[in-house]
C-alpha cells in the first residue's frame, strides 16, 4: 500500500474524522462540555499553521476560547490513560495490523528553566548536555504506518525531591525520578498487563546500564523483545567463532566479528525510499548479565545477540539483542528497523501536529496535549490511507527483505542454519505469516 500525502482540502474529511474519533476515543470524559473542548483542540492541531500553542489554536481575539482550552489542557482532572487505551485498541481494529511497540526518545529543548520535567542533563540522542524534557512514545508500528499511543515525561531528581516545585507542577506522588529507559518499560508493562492488546515484540535503544533490569523486566511478564546495544557492551556466552566453550565475556562487536563466516545477506527497501539496500547479518547465543546489584538468575536467561554489517563494511556496526528464538534473523531485522518507519512518520506527522509544543508548566497539561496530539497524528494518517481489511495485508513493495546466501559459499556447499536455542516467551511475538514477510514474494528464498 503506497504511503498518501494528505492533501490541503482534505482537512473537511480529517474533521469528519474526529468527530468519529471524538465519539470512539473520549467515551471516559464524563462532560460533554469537555469532548467539545477536545473537538476543538484536536481540529487546531490540524489546522493551525506553525507553533501548536493553545494561543494559536484559540486565534487572535479569542480570549474566552483560549482561556477555556487553559482549563481544559491544563487544569481539567480527566484521565488521560483510557483515552490512549481506546486509541490503541481501535487502531488495531482499524489499521494495518502492527509488527511491533516501538520505543522512540523526544527530546524537547527549552530555554528556561518552567517546564515541568525541564533540566540541564546529557542527551544520548544529542551526544551533548542540553537543557531540555525527556519523554518517550510508545508506537504501534507496521511496515507502511506507525501511531503513538502511550508517552512518559522522565522527571530529573529536583523535579519530585522538591515539594514546592512538584506541587506547583502537579505531579502526582506516585510519580518517581527514573531513568528513560526506566519510564518506558514500566509503561510497556502496564500496557501489556491492563490495555487488552495484543502482545508485539518491543522494539527500543537500552545502554548497557538499563540492560539488565529491562531484560528481567520484560522476562518476567513474557514480553518478546529487540534491543538495540552498543558494540562494546559485554555479552556473555558459552563459545562461538573463534572462541573454545566457555564460558567467556566479550565486547558485542568482537564476537559477531568471529561470525563473519556465518553472514547472510539481506535485500530490503528502507522506510520512505525506493532505494533498497544490502546488509550482512549473523548472530550467536548468549546469556543475560545480571545488574551488579542483582544475583545471576538460575539458569541463566538465554538469549540471542544479532550483528549487521553494511555491505561494504569491514566491521559490523549495528548491534541487537532478543529473546525471540523462533524467528529468521531477516524477520528480526526487519523488526528492529521499524525504528525507521517510526522516525519517518514522527518527522513528517506528528511534529507538525505539534507533539512538542506544549509551553503549559503542568505534569497534566503536558499528558493531556501529548494525548490529544497522538490522536491528532492518527486522524492524518487514517485520513490519508484507505481502510485496511481485517487480516494481515497480502504482500506489498514497501519494506521489501529478501535473503540469499553469500556469493562466497554456495549453497551446496553450506549446511542448512539453525538459530540458536533461546528462550522462547510465553505469548509469541506476532509476526506476518510464516513465510512471507512484508514485500517478499513466493519467489524468493527465505533466511532459514
Amino acid at each position: 500500500m503506497a504511503r498518501v500525502v494528505l492533501p490541503e482540502d482534505s482537512t473537511t474529511e480529517i474533521s469528519e474524522l474526529i468527530d468519529v474519533l471524538i465519539s470512539l476515543l473520549f467515551e471516559s470524559l464524563p462532560r460533554r462540555d469537555q469532548r467539545n473542548w477536545a473537538r476543538v483542540y484536536l481540529n487546531g492541531l490540524v489546522r493551525t499553521t506553525g507553533k501548536k500553542t493553545i494561543r494559536n489554536i484559540a486565534g487572535t481575539g479569542a480570549s474566552s476560547v483560549e482561556q477555556s482550552l487553559q482549563q481544559f489542557i491544563s487544569k481539567s482532572p480527566w484521565d488521560w490513560t483510557p483515552v490512549r487505551r481506546s486509541l490503541a485498541q481501535h487502531l488495531e481494529r482499524t489499521a494495518q495490523r502492527p509488527l511491533a511497540w516501538v520505543l522512540q526518545p523526544m527530546v524537547i529543548e527549552k530555554a528556561g528553566d518552567r517546564s515541568v520535567g525541564v533540566g540541564r542533563q546529557f542527551v544520548p540522542q544529542l551526544g551533548r548536555t542540553a537543557n531540555c524534557q525527556q519523554a518517550s512514545g510508545i508506537w504501534l508500528a507496521s511496515s507502511e504506518a506507525s501511531f503513538p499511543v502511550e508517552w512518559t515525561l522522565t522527571l530529573p531528581g529536583p523535579w519530585t525531591s522538591e515539594l514546592l516545585r512538584r506541587r506547583r507542577a502537579g505531579i502526582p506522588d506516585t510519580a518517581r525520578s527514573l531513568t528513560p529507559a526506566q519510564d518506558a518499560v514500566h509503561a510497556v508493562q502496564r500496557m501489556a498487563a491492563s490495555w487488552q492488546l495484543q502482545r508485539r515484540p518491543v522494539v527500543m535503544e537500552v545502554a548497557g546500564a538499563d540492560l539488565p533490569q529491562s531484560i528481567e523486566s520484560f522476562t518476567l511478564q513474557d514480553i518478546p523483545f529487540v534491543f538495540k546495544v552498543d558494540g562494546s557492551l559485554p555479552v556473555s556466552f558459552g563459545g562461538a567463532g573463534r572462541y573454545k566453550p566457555g564460558p567467556h565475556t566479550a565486547p558485542a562487536r568482537e564476537l559477531i566479528d568471529s561470525l563473519r563466516s556465518q553472514r547472510r545477506v539481506v535485500e530490503w527497501t528502507r522506510h520512505g525510499r525506493a532505494e533498497g539496500a544490502v546488509t550482512l547479518l549473523t548472530s550467536a547465543s548468549i546469556f543475560a548479565t545480571p545488574g551488579e546489584d542483582r544475583p545471576a538468575p538460575a539458569p541463566p536467561i538465554p538469549l540471542l545477540l544479532v550483528g549487521a554489517w553494511t555491505e561494504a563494511a569491514l566491521l559490523p556496526s549495528e548491534f541487537w539483542i532478543t529473546n525471540i528464538g523462533d524467528r529468521p534473523l531477516a524477520q528480526l531485522f526487519l523488526l528492529a528497523k521499524l525504528t525507521d518507519r517510526v522516525s519517518l512518520d514522527f518527522a513528517e506527522t506528528c511534529e507538525p501536529v505539534g507533539i512538542r509544543d506544549f509551553e503549559g508548566r503542568s505534569f497534566r497539561g503536558w499528558h493531556h496535549h501529548a494525548t490529544l496530539a497522538s490522536v491528532a497524528h492518527a486522524a492524518k494518517l487514517l485520513g490519508a490511507r484507505p481502510p485496511v481489511p481485517d487480516g494481515y495485508p497480502g504482500p506489498t513493495r514497501s519494506a521489501a527483505a529478501t535473503a540469499r546466501p553469500p556469493a562466497a559459499r554456495p549453497p551446496a556447499a553450506r549446511p542448512p542454519a539453525a538459530l540458536p536455542p533461546v528462550a522462547r516467551p510465553a505469548t509469541p511475538a506476532v509476526l506476518p505469516p510464516h513465510p512471507h514477510l512484508p514485500g517478499q514474494t513466493p519467489r524468493r528464498e527465505y533466511i532459514r
